[in-house]
């Protein structure tokens, strides 16, 4: 298989898990206060949602590069 067609299964791969997941989250830990020996923190969570357009439009365009790669090969 050329790696034209690969690289568009793993955006057809990928495209799909985005639209399945739909967000994904992570959590960091913020210094609130440092004092000589006193220390506080906070945990910070934050959210990154991933648009159901952009993976639509990354599975499209896999479509494109899987149909372009094996074209070439004939």
């Amino acid at each position: 298989m050329k790696p034209l067609a690969m690289v568009g299964l793993v955006l057809i791969g990928l495209g799909i898990a985005g639209l399945a997941i739909g967000h994904f989250s992570f959590t960091t830990e913020k210094k609130v206060l440092d004092v000589g020996p006193l220390k506080a923190t906070v945990d910070e969570k934050h959210d990154i949602a991933f648009p159901d357009i952009a993976g639509i439009g990354v599975i499209i365009a896999g479509a494109l590069l899987l149909v372009i790669g094996m074209k070439k090969n004939a």
